[in-house]
C-alpha cells in the first residue's frame, strides 16, 4: 500500500466500503488496466460490464424474436421482453405504475423532444435554469413558435448555483391564461452541482408542470418517484451502464402525460388511420408516443444494465464517487507553480458536498493565462487519459463560468457573416480570446485510486 493511498483512506475512510466495484473491475472490466486506460469521462457515456454484454448476447444466441407489432409466437416473446423491461424500469425507479409510464426514446433528447413538441406552450410560460443540456434549452424553440413566455433563472459563481430567490419569485407567477413548464437538471453535466428536488413540490404548489433532466444524475444516484414526483423525467441509459447506446426513456407521470399533444402520427403510434378518411386514433399511453419499432433486441439488454446497477448498489456507487472526486478536488486546487500561482480554476463546488462526480476546470499557465481546453485534451490524449473539454452541451453554465456577457454574445452574433454560420474560432476570435470551453473530468462507477494518481500526475506535468 503506498503511502498516498494511506493517507487517502485516513481523509475518506468510507472508500473501503466500496472494495466491491475494485473486485468487480478486475472480472467484468478488466479491459480499462488491460488496455491501460484512465477513463474520465462518465457523465458523457457509462462503462459497460463484460457480463452485461455476455448475458444479452446469450439471450439473443438462445431465442428467435420478430417485431413485436404482431401476435405471431416471435413477435410475442419479443413483446413479453419489451413490456418486462417496460416494468422493471419504473421498479428500478420506484415509480407507481398506476401514476407513472416509462416511453421508450433513442436517448435522453429524444425524450426531451417529446416533450417539446408535444406541450401545450399557447399563452404558457416555459421557465428553466441557465444551468441545462442544450436538448432542454432547444425546447425553448417549441415554446418560441406558438407564443409562450421564456424565462431562465440565473447561476452564481462561484459554485454555480441557481439564484433561488429569483427563482421563487418566478415560480409564484405562472401564466394564467396557459400552461407552464418548468425545467432544471437534477445534477449539472457541467458543474456536477446537484441541484435540490424539492423544487419539484415548490413548483407544483403555483401550478407548474415540472421537467427533471435525470441524464447526469442516476448514473451515480439513487432517483425514487415515490418521494419525488417530476411530471417529466428524460434519461439515456448508456450513460448509466454504458451498453446499449441508442436507448433512452422517457418516464412520465400520466396526468402530465395527458396535456401531451402530439404534431403528428407514426407507424406504432396509432389504433387506426385512415387515408381516405383523412383520420387517425392515437393509441393509448406510451405507444403513442414510440414512432415505428422499438428497438426490441436490445431493449432486453436494460434489464440487465438495471439489474447490475441494483447487484453494486447506489449506496457504495455514490461512495466511490464521493471520495475520489473530495480527493481530486483537494489535490487539484493544491497544485501551483513556482510563483504560487494556481494551475486550476474549479468551475463549481471544491468541496465533494452537494455535487456529483464531475470535476470542471480550466489550467493555466504560471503567468495566470488559461491553457486551450483543446491542447489540454491534445495532451492527455498522449497518455491514454480519456476527458472531455467544450461546453458539455450547456453553454448557460459554460458562459456564466467563463465570463462571456450578454453584450459580447449579441456583438457576436450580429457580426456581419456570423448570422448564418458561426464555427469555435469564429466565436473564440468574438470573444476576445476568452476560453471558449474547459476541461471535464468525470469520476464515476468504476473509476479507482490510481486512475485519479495518474490524473494528477498529469496535471503536475503542467507545472513550470
Amino acid at each position: 500500500m503506498s503511502t498516498e493511498f494511506e493517507i487517502f483512506l485516513q481523509k475518506y475512510p468510507t472508500y473501503k466500503q466500496t472494495e466491491k466495484i475494485d473486485e468487480l473491475r478486475k472480472t467484468d472490466y478488466t479491459r480499462l488496466d488491460s488496455g491501460e486506460h484512465i477513463y474520465f469521462d462518465y457523465t458523457g457515456g457509462g462503462i459497460y460490464a463484460e457480463s452485461q454484454v455476455e448475458k444479452h448476447h446469450q439471450l439473443l444466441k438462445e431465442n428467435v424474436f420478430g417485431n413485436p407489432h404482431s401476435t405471431n409466437p416471435t413477435s410475442l416473446a419479443a413483446t413479453h421482453l419489451v413490456e418486462g423491461t417496460r416494468e422493471y424500469i419504473l421498479k428500478f425507479f420506484n415509480a407507481d405504475p398506476d401514476e407513472y409510464l416509462a416511453i421508450f426514446t433513442s436517448n435522453a433528447s429524444g425524450a426531451l423532444k417529446l416533450v417539446g413538441e408535444s406541450y401545450p406552450f399557447p399563452n404558457g410560460r416555459y421557465l428553466l435554469t441557465f444551468d441545462n443540456h442544450n436538448s432542454v434549452n432547444g425546447i425553448r424553440e417549441f415554446a418560441h413558435a406558438r407564443g409562450a413566455e421564456v424565462t431562465y433563472i440565473p447561476v452564481m459563481l462561484p459554485e454555480m448555483r441557481v439564484d433561488t430567490s429569483q427563482l421563487e419569485e418566478e415560480l409564484s407567477r405562472p401564466s394564467k391564461a396557459g400552461h407552464n413548464l418548468f425545467a432544471f437538471p437534477a445534477q449539472s453535466n457541467f458543474s456536477s452541482v446537484k441541484h435540490p428536488l424539492e423544487w419539484i413540490e415548490k413548483a407544483h404548489a403555483h401550478g407548474w408542470d415540472v421537467l427533471l433532466d435525470a441524464a447526469a444524475f442516476v448514473p451515480t444516484s439513487k432517483l425514487d418517484l415515490s418521494k419525488v414526483k417530476p411530471d417529466f423525467v428524460p434519461i439515456s441509459f448508456y450513460k448509466i451502464f454504458g451498453y446499449p447506446t441508442g436507448l433512452g426513456a422517457l418516464i412520465a407521470r400520466k396526468s402530465a402525460l395527458a396535456k401531451l399533444h402530439r404534431p403528428w402520427f407514426a407507424g406504432g403510434t396509432i389504433t387506426v388511420a385512415s387515408v381516405q378518411g383523412d383520420k387517425y386514433y392515437l393509441a393509448d399511453g406510451a405507444p403513442a408516443f414510440e414512432d415505428g419499432t422499438l428497438d426490441y433486441l436490445n431493449i432486453p439488454a436494460l434489464e440487465i444494465g438495471l439489474k447490475h446497477i441494483e447487484s453494486i448498489g447506489y449506496d457504495v456507487i455514490g461512495e466511490r464517487v464521493k471520495t475520489l472526486t473530495g480527493w481530486l478536488l483537494e489535490n487539484l486546487t493544491a497544485l501551483k507553480h513556482s510563483n504560487d500561482e494556481p494551475l486550476v480554476r474549479v468551475f463549481g463546488p471544491t468541496s465533494a458536498e452537494g455535487r456529483g462526480g464531475a470535476v470542471t476546470v480550466n489550467f493555466y499557465d504560471q503567468n495566470g493565462k488559461a491553457f486551450d481546453h483543446r491542447f489540454i485534451e491534445s495532451e492527455a490524449n498522449k497518455v491514454n487519459i480519456s476527458l472531455r473539454t467544450g461546453c458539455f452541451c450547456n453553454p448557460g453554465a459554460g458562459e456564466v463560468a467563463l465570463g462571456i456577457s450578454r453584450v459580447e454574445l449579441d456583438v457576436c452574433f450580429t457580426r456581419p457573416g456570423n448570422q448564418d454560420r458561426l464555427s469555435i474560432d469564429d466565436f473564440r476570435l468574438c470573444i476576445d480570446g476568452k476560453s471558449s470551453g474547459a476541461v471535464r473530468i468525470s469520476v464515476g462507477m468504476v473509476t479507482n485510486f490510481n486512475d485519479v494518481q495518474a490524473l494528477l500526475a498529469f496535471a503536475r506535468g503542467l507545472l513550470r
